[in-house]
């Protein structure tokens, strides 16, 4: 008996670590939710080892109940695991953008030259630019025509991409010259103000901000007034706006995103709802529960900008909704019909670098205005 006793609370040790090793993986790689799984099938394994060595199998209807319960038990435990595969399986939009086949001067890259050699060719010193994700394709237009022939890495060079949220950052704190963002939120301008530093907006370019379904969605279009009572939570399902009875599964994106700064801008005084939000591991284990990333289910609503959704992800499985009878194109955007139009900007914080200026008036110029249109924007002056 105490030979029993001893061997059960050795195999509780040996088990018990190589769980509690197992969990800890778990939490470091992000698969958090196998932990429940990993738990239960330890805890099943030890007592099936109890029951041999306390002889607990006597009689078949003990040996068919713990097989019914261990099966009920790890069917618990799958339950997470097989719900997050589903959900994974789920397509993103944002993950689908490679901003490395964008860069300026590489080879089969797919950033939009001039047909003639562009009338400002800068030289040192380059001025350091960043912006939104967006607008990569653009400014790194830009700086195939203007900048000297060499590497521009995405994250660490002249030419970056750190979307809108850390372009400003990077602005305020001066690092960098000039970024291609559209405007700046409230906590953006605030940050800004406490540095003491003064955001100067140079309109460039016209943009429309647009919401997008799945492809088997229903609906094909809202009114402004709907999109709102939607994003306020006021409208909780398709069939209130001509679609299926299903709950609308609305996606926002996270704070001094630029496209979240045009949903707030868009809704005014309106309350926005809380988003959907999701678990995501960070670092060592940390659980950080943040906003979700739009996933593709059919009842599910996100917004972005109309060149980023069409032209860089090119995502069939999405589309674009028209708002108040007008659908998002470069003709409706150029005309004004289309109601949520804005423009994008290049931004600066009283850089001293002397090519700053130049660099802006050139894309104010005809021949830049020339290149927006030709990146697939709708320039900020027409001919």
């Amino acid at each position: 008996m105490i030979t029993n006793i001893f061997a059960s609370i050795l195999v509780l040790i040996v088990l018990g670590f190589f769980t509690f090793a197992g969990v800890f993986m778990a939490l470091l790689i992000g698969n958090f939710e196998w932990i429940p799984f990993m738990i239960i099938s330890a805890l099943i394994l030890y007592l099936l080892f109890l029951a041999f060595l306390f002889r607990f199998f006597k009689t078949k209807k003990r040996v068919l109940w713990f097989i019914g319960i261990s099966f009920v038990a790890l069917a618990a435990g799958s339950v997470w695991p097989i719900y997050e595969k589903y959900i994974d399986s789920i397509p993103t939009v944002s993950s689908e953008v490679d901003i490395f086949e964008y860069m300026p001067f590489e080879e089969d890259s797919k950033v939009v030259s001039l047909d003639e050699e562009a009338s400002l060719q800068l030289t040192e010193p380059l001025p350091v630019m960043d912006g939104a994700t967006a607008l990569y394709p653009l400014y790194s237009a830009i700086a195939q025509a203007t900048y000297p022939k060499k590497t521009y890495d995405p994250y660490n060079s002249e030419v970056m991409v750190n979307t809108t949220p850390e372009a400003y950052e990077n602005l305020i704190n001066g690092k960098v010259d000039l970024i291609f963002v559209n405007e700046p939120s409230k906590n953006q301008l605030q940050r800004a103000k406490a540095k003491g530093v003064e955001l100067q907006l140079t309109p460039i370019g016209k943009e429309a901000f647009v919401f997008f379904v799945n492809q088997k969605n229903e609906v094909d279009g809202l009114t402004l007034q709907e999109i709102k009572d939607i994003y306020s939570g006021k409208i909780t399902n398709w069939k209130e706006v001509g679609g299926k009875n299903e709950p609308i599964r609305a996606y926002q994106r996270p704070e001094d995103s630029g496209s979240q700064t045009a949903l707030q801008s868009l809704m005014g005084d309106t309350p926005i709802m809380d988003p959907p939000r999701e678990n995501v591991a960070s670092g060592m284990g940390e659980i950080i529960n943040e906003v979700a990333q739009y996933r593709n289910f059919e009842n599910a609503i996100g917004y972005t900008f109309r060149y980023y959704s069409q032209e860089m992800v090119g995502n069939k499985e999405i589309k674009l909704l028209s708002v108040d009878g007008v659908p998002p194109t470069k003709e409706t955007i150029r005309s004004g019909e289309y109601p949520i139009t804005g423009e994008f900007y290049i931004v600066t914080a009283g850089t001293d670098n002397p090519n700053v200026q130049k660099l802006i008036d050139w894309v104010l110029s005809p021949q830049g205005q020339k290149l927006i249109e030709k990146v697939g924007y709708v320039p900020i002056q027409e001919d």
